[in-house]
C-alpha cells in the first residue's frame, strides 16, 4: 500500500471523528473529493431537478473531474486535516 492510500484511509476515518458536524458545502466537497478519489470521473445520470439532495451530491463529484487518483485523495486528506485543526 502506497503512503498516499495509507494517509488517505487514516484521513476517512478520521473524518468520521471531527471534533464539529462540518457545513452542508464543506461536506458536499468532503463527498465530492471522496467519490474522485476512489470511482474516478463521474460517469452516473444527473438525477431530476427535484431531487435536491442526490443533484447537490451528483454536481460535487462533477466538480472534480479530470482530477486524478492521488491528486484527489491529497485534497481529500488535506481538507480533513484542517477541519481537525478546526
Amino acid at each position: 500500500m502506497s503512503d498516499l492510500q495509507a494517509r488517505f484511509e487514516a484521513a476517512e476515518a478520521q473524518s468520521k471523528l471531527l471534533p464539529a458536524r462540518p457545513d452542508n458545502p464543506t461536506l458536499l466537497k468532503i463527498y465530492g473529493l471522496y467519490k474522485q478519489a476512489t470511482l474516478g470521473d463521474n460517469t452516473e445520470k444527473k438525477p431530476s431537478f427535484s431531487d435536491f439532495v442526490a443533484r447537490a451530491k451528483w454536481d460535487a463529484w462533477t466538480a472534480h473531474k479530470g482530477v486524478s487518483a492521488d491528486e484527489a485523495k491529497q485534497k481529500y486528506i488535506d481538507l480533513i486535516e484542517s477541519l481537525r485543526a478546526g
